[in-house]
């Protein structure tokens, strides 16, 4: 079985049930990933399988933490998941900075950020797809977010730290496929 047809599978055995609208997202931003293909190369399926499987974490009986990205990682781990897949999934989305205003920033600490083109279409990928699964702009997705989790929440303060990383992660996803188009 290939990377990406058994992180489909996981993801819609831990995902599809219990929490449908995250799989419809999922799947959503990996569709984004597979037309990110070229900005990354040899590493389209690991791009896909980590789309798909970024929000794993968010399954009610994975949780150990509560913080996804660190849940999801644990999990893949576990299940003896490829490393950088692992890591991408503990990253996504300038987790770090969540990870600080958390107090888990230790505990994510043991997994590494790549900060390269892979990692950069990852966030792209899920900061332009709706919690539904369609595509929208990175303001409307971060406008939503905020909309979603209310002035006060620890999300919120999140994104609005992390606005500046993410969007630069999309200017160089961007970047990367404008040189490759030629």
């Amino acid at each position: 079985m290939s990377l990406v047809s058994w992180a489909y599978e996981v993801s819609r055995q831990n995902l599809s049930g219990t929490l449908p609208r995250r799989w419809a997202h999922v799947q959503g931003v990996a569709a984004k990933a597979r037309t990110l293909a070229t900005a990354v190369g040899d590493d389209a399926s690991l791009l896909e399988a980590a789309a798909i499987l970024h929000d794993v974490g968010y399954a009610p009986h994975l949780v150990k933490t509560g913080f996804h990205p660190l849940d999801g990682a644990l999990y893949l781990k576990g299940v003896d998941a490829p490393d950088r897949l692992v890591h991408l999934v503990a990253h996504h989305s300038c987790a770090v900075r969540e990870a600080r205003l958390r107090g888990l920033e230790g505990q994510l600490a043991d997994f590494r950020d790549e900060e390269g083109p892979v990692r950069d279409a990852l966030w792209m990928c899920d900061l332009t797809t709706t919690p539904d699964g369609e595509p929208t702009e990175f303001a409307s997705r971060v406008a939503e977010i905020k909309e979603r989790y209310g002035p006060n929440d620890l999300v919120t303060i999140f994104i609005d730290s992390a606005q500046q990383d993410l969007a630069d992660a999309i200017a160089r996803t961007t970047s990367r496929l404008r040189e490759l188009a030629g």
